[in-house]
């Protein structure tokens, strides 16, 4: 079966498909501190590293989301939605061709954690994911 790093290189050249599908699943963990919680405390741009636990996709691969209020969104290809509410827990959708996945974790202050699965390229997979703002 063809892997999703393949398709997502053939997209684009800045934003691989196949971590967008397993960021769909996305960002973070740990508690975030009243500031953050009160204004914007997680807009920017912030870098997902996803990790394969189960099924036959690829592992670490980095993908960036960004943060607006309480929205995630793609910084760079692939079809991504997503919410953050005030406390950091978050929760994202992303799809690219046939592939898609969704993911929930937790932000707080410049990193966050958490898991995702979803059909990549046919195959199932889930895994966790690491998330760092830049």
């Amino acid at each position: 079966m063809a892997h999703f790093p393949q398709i997502l290189s053939s997209l684009t050249d800045v934003v691989r498909p196949r971590h967008l599908a397993l960021l769909a699943v996305l960002v973070t963990a740990g508690l975030p501190s009243t500031a953050d919680a009160r204004v914007g405390g997680y807009d920017g741009v912030w870098n997902v590293t996803f990790a394969t636990t189960r099924g036959n996709c690829s592992s670490g691969y980095s993908v960036p989301f960004t943060v607006a209020g309480s929205r995630v969104s793609s910084a760079g290809g692939g079809r991504v939605s997503g919410r953050i509410n005030r406390g950091g827990a978050v929760a994202v959708q992303v799809s690219v061709g046939a592939s898609h996945a969704a993911g929930g974790g937790r932000l707080a202050g410049v990193n966050g954690a958490g898991s995702w699965k979803g059909i990549i390229m046919g195959d199932q997979c889930s895994g966790t994911w690491q998330a760092i703002r830049t």
